[in-house]
């Protein structure tokens, strides 16, 4: 799974998310932004299933990740008009409705261990490295 380039894991892997029957894209969604940064909602049909999918790299990669990393990871720069940009975190309410769906698929659980925050599980090491053999 890491000897692949991530553009192409994640698009993999969204596309074998979007078969599977509890990932679901809301109908809220079509009219949110993913961050105070963003001027507009994303424009691609299928961004749910990416942003999962990125999710679900990042739970693997950075073992025990809550919403608050994943926020600082997925934000960007927010334009203050004359004044220098700055760092601005992405919306919250996307990356918690994701990790539940994926805690319902079983791809990720919650550890209440001295570091809080959810890590994968067999099931979803399993789905991250069938892709990454897919694309090998």
């Amino acid at each position: 799974m890491k000897n692949v380039s991530p553009q192409k894991l994640i698009a993999t892997m969204s596309e074998r998310l979007q078969k599977n029957e509890t990932m679901k894209q809301p109908d809220w969604s079509k009219f949110i932004k993913t961050g105070v940064n963003t001027e507009k909602p994303p424009v691609q049909k299928n961004w749910w299933f990416v942003r999962s999918a990125a999710i679900l790299r990042r739970v693997y990669l950075n073992g025990p990740v809550g919403v608050e990393k994943l926020r600082n990871a997925f934000g960007g720069r927010k334009e203050r008009g004359h004044k220098p940009s700055r760092h601005a975190k992405s919306g919250g309410k996307i990356i918690r409705t994701i990790l539940q769906q994926l805690e319902k698929a079983g791809y990720i659980k919650t550890v209440d261990a001295p570091k809080k925050g959810r890590v994968i599980t067999p099931k979803g090491q399993r789905f991250l490295e069938r892709s990454g053999r897919e694309i090998r």
